[in-house]
């Protein structure tokens, strides 16, 4: 919540976290390896803007639905940084 001695007004208020996915956010596509609470949580830790974290579904080329889970965030940035970083994020916390 504190970085660099300034509050987040967004995390003071709780509006970082959002229970669903705005069509504007960028959206990070990826297979999940571990827990979404190890995800969220360095997302807490490393990010200062709006996201939504969950899962998605989506047509596949054969025509039937499937399920992946899915980050959003406000910040394009912070989607790119994400994107790069999820091996190691996911290496790091896996059991």
């Amino acid at each position: 919540m504190l970085r660099n001695g300034e509050a987040n007004p967004l995390t003071v208020h709780g509006l970082r976290e959002l229970s669903r996915c705005p069509p504007h956010f960028v959206q990070v596509k990826f297979e999940l390896r571990n827990s979404y609470k190890q995800i969220t949580d360095w997302i807490w830790e490393n990010f200062e803007g709006r996201f939504w974290i969950g899962d998605i579904y989506y047509p596949t080329e054969r025509g039937s639905i499937a399920m992946t889970a899915c980050a959003a965030f406000e910040l394009a940035g912070e989607a790119s940084m994400f994107s790069l970083m999820l091996d190691q994020i996911q290496q790091t916390y896996y059991t």
